[in-house]
């Protein structure tokens, strides 16, 4: 989010300033490395999680600071960055807090939809003074929910079940990027009412939930072709199950613009088979 009136606002309600002299970004989240490289700010990317996987070529390069909760704070202060970056679903609260006390500048993001991508954009971009690399992905994100908005028109409403854990089995709610991300196609997740935003089903309720079509995510666990006969034995024969790819799914950033063509390209595919 960004207001010109009072500066660039984070998630956390914090303002920024556009950076002056040279910067050191830590980036904790794998979505906003990939976008801080789109943006042009590859060198001066200097720390990282062993999750942020992309650019390959780029990030090969770049340390690792552990995961996404579970950070190497000392490490990553040896480093000295000036900008670290974070997300309230992918980090947690304590490594934030003990952030503030080591790192001048703490980013904290949290897109809820794809159409918070362009927002996410003009944040960092206008921190980190990428004004026209702001303004290319912009255009390019605008385009791509244009091409989906046009091939979603003709799609009929779904209830779909995501999986993204077996064993115990876990879904997600409706106020999750990817639940977001798959109502632009008029799929709208099961169930309906959750207690928490990613919640564990039982082997009943996964057949109780009426669900029309069965997504099985390649991350964060790894769904394969042999899983699809045990999900589909619970859900009923009737009821279609495909694999999808995980990344163009949750990953925002600049990762968002491919992904919303992939998934118009998924739901023609989808719809089709079950015709």
């Amino acid at each position: 989010m960004t207001d010109q009136a009072t500066g660039l606002i984070d998630a956390q309600g914090q303002r920024h300033t556009r950076a002056e002299g040279p910067v050191r970004i830590v980036s904790l989240v794998p979505s906003i490395t990939e976008l801080l490289c789109a943006l042009g700010l590859a060198g001066a990317l200097v720390g990282r999680t062993g999750f942020c996987v992309h650019p390959r070529e780029i990030v090969r390069g770049v340390r690792k600071l552990g995961g996404t909760k579970d950070v190497d704070l000392e490490a990553l202060s040896a480093l000295a960055p000036t900008h670290v970056v974070v997300n309230i679903d992918e980090n947690t609260r304590e490594t934030y807090l003990k952030l503030r006390e080591r790192v001048p500048h703490v980013i904290v993001t949290h897109p809820n939809a794809p159409q918070d991508n362009p927002g996410l954009y003009r944040l960092l971009g206008g921190i980190f003074g990428r004004e026209a690399e702001t303004a290319r992905l912009c255009e390019a994100f605008a385009q791509a929910e244009a091409r989906l908005e046009r091939a979603a028109s003709g799609l009929a409403p779904r209830r779909v079940l995501y999986l993204i854990w077996r064993r115990p089995w876990m879904t997600v709610a409706r106020d999750t990027y990817i639940s977001a991300m798959l109502r632009r196609v008029r799929w709208f997740t099961v169930p309906v009412v959750t207690s928490s935003r990613y919640p564990e089903l039982s082997d009943p309720e996964l057949g109780e939930l009426g669900a029309e079509l069965c997504l099985l995510s390649s991350e964060p666990y790894a769904f394969r072709a042999r899983h699809i006969d045990e999900v589909r034995a619970l859900l009923g024969a009737s009821t279609p199950v495909r694999l999808i790819d995980g990344e163009m799914m949750s990953w925002y950033g600049s990762r968002a613009i491919p992904a919303l063509d992939y998934l118009a390209r998924f739901a023609h595919d989808a719809t089709a088979h079950a015709a």
